[in-house]
């Protein structure tokens, strides 16, 4: 592999725009989407306690696999806007989890790490990958092979012992809570990650696990008919217990298999083409579930809810950081399915309106609430909703941020830029 000393863009000016206040958010000015996404970052990095040089794991409540989902949304944030405040700690907080195996398999979280988490923080190592982003130790392997890493060691728990396949959510015996249950975002991990490999390298291996995790996916009911992805099926029955009306259904899961769908269209071609952009299409249409909770009252058309658990007020601290992933995968999708790029910004701009209004709440008066279709803050102050409403505001930038790198394009670069 190459090393070089910079080949990231010159950053753009965020460092002269001044955070700005969420509720003036105008979508038609970058300006104002970079100095209102600047305020949310500020107030997402509050949660994490570590420095440029040093690692600390998130306070109670949130979890391993959270801290790598903000590291997600903070490297969005740093691609986005060009501000690389933050790039050191984003580093080092990636590589503390290389593990012995640099696989992402990490000792000192051993007794919460399940396959999604794995995933989760595979989404964030090859999203460095695909921008370039600085990786300084060279004690340790390129972002490229320790995402390759990781989906080999997803590829190597590959379970037909039951229902023909598929990912366990939990990896470890004394983790037993989910051990036997077979989940959707452990199985779409894989397959978005499987996709993207495949993107990268031309390896067809990645198509071909591809292929196979979105069958198996689609064989148990998963993926159902009207393309609602839902939460998994115990082992222990065979994973014949799907049932859109008892099994619940997130965004987040919604929005992994769209890109990972929206990534194979976009390599495949001919009738493979016309198949993958069908799915991504479908899946899109499908979690427009996900919007407008009163119809067309409340101003709330268009405007995004976890539908699981909001409306009723029990989404638990997971959940609450839910939209966001949503919103970081379907952006990325109509990069990679172009066609899509109406109904994307349709919903997504209309949510990041609404959401900015909800950030006028917590101890900055600027922190964002959980509910984006009530007038000004409601709910929870915490990170996933900090989370959610930045990768939902932070994305309308996308179209004009270079578009994930391949093949030879990617590098190992040692240096960071400056802001």
């Amino acid at each position: 592999m190459r090393f070089v000393k910079s080949v990231r863009p010159a950053a753009a000016a965020i460092s002269l725009i001044s955070a700005g206040i969420p509720k003036s958010l105008d979508i038609s000015s970058p300006t104002s989407v970079q100095s209102v996404a600047k305020t949310i970052a500020q107030n997402t990095m509050s949660f994490y306690k570590g420095t440029d040089d040093q690692f600390v794991d998130l306070d109670a409540p949130y979890y391993w696999w959270e801290c790598g989902a903000m590291m997600g949304s903070m490297l969005d944030y740093s691609h986005y806007t060009g501000d690389h405040t933050y790039d050191k700690k984003i580093a080092t907080a990636i590589l503390a989890q290389a593990g012995p195996d640099f696989d992402f398999m990490s000792p000192a979280h051993a007794g919460q790490e399940g396959n999604d988490d794995q995933a989760f923080w595979g989404f964030t190592v090859l999203a460095a990958a695909e921008r370039n982003f600085p990786q300084p130790r060279s004690d340790i392997p390129g972002y490229l092979e320790l995402s390759e890493n990781i989906w080999k060691s997803l590829a190597s728990r590959w379970d037909t012992s039951t229902c023909n396949g598929g990912l366990r959510w939990q990896i470890f015996a004394s983790n037993p809570n989910g051990l036997d249950y077979k989940n959707s975002v452990s199985n779409g991990g894989f397959f978005q990650l499987s996709a993207r490999l495949a993107r990268i390298t031309g390896n067809q291996t990645y198509v071909e696990w591809a292929n196979k995790v979105w069958d198996w996916t689609q064989g148990t009911g998963i993926i159902n008919d009207y393309y609602q992805v839902l939460d998994g099926a115990s082992s222990a029955k065979n994973c014949s217990d799907v049932n859109a009306a008892h099994t619940p259904s997130f965004s987040y899961s919604q929005g992994i298999y769209t890109y990972g769908a929206a990534v194979m269209a976009n390599i495949s071609t001919g009738a493979d083409q016309d198949k993958w952009t069908d799915r991504t299409k479908k899946l899109l249409e499908s979690s427009q579930n996900y919007f407008t909770p009163f119809g067309d009252v409340k101003n709330s058309t268009d405007v995004m809810y976890e539908h699981a658990c909001e409306h009723i007020d029990i989404c638990n601290t997971d959940m609450r950081s839910f939209k966001g992933y949503f919103s970081r995968f379907v952006y990325a999708s109509k990069i990679m399915v172009p066609s899509i790029k109406p109904t994307v910004d349709r919903l997504l701009h209309t949510s990041a309106k609404a959401a900015a209004q909800g950030c006028q709440g917590g101890s900055t008066g600027t922190m964002c609430g959980t509910k984006w279709y009530v007038d000004g803050f409601y709910g929870d102050a915490g990170l996933g909703e900090q989370m959610s409403a930045l990768e939902t505001i932070q994305g309308v930038l996308i179209d004009q941020a270079k578009p994930p790198l391949k093949g030879n394009d990617i590098k190992t670069v040692r240096t960071f830029s400056s802001s």
